[in-house]
């Protein structure tokens, strides 16, 4: 069983998908959501902010802290 899903479901599931798509689409399909989910987990493991200071502030401020 997986995420709720029996083999059952996920057979009729997939028989669906290839009847609407017909089976030369269904490796587009698949590298597509590929692409997609590995986007998403990138997306989820970069840091939220991204700090657009330039560079010579930023090294003004650290000489500030330094004193």
């Amino acid at each position: 069983m997986i995420g709720g899903f029996g083999m059952w479901e996920l057979l009729i599931v997939l028989l669906i998908v290839l009847v609407i798509f017909g089976a030369n689409k269904l490796p587009e399909i698949g590298s597509g959501m590929g692409r997609a989910i590995r986007n998403f987990k990138k997306a989820t493991g970069e840091p939220e902010e991204i700090d657009v200071t330039p560079e010579n502030e930023k090294k003004k401020e650290e000489g500030e802290k330094k004193e």
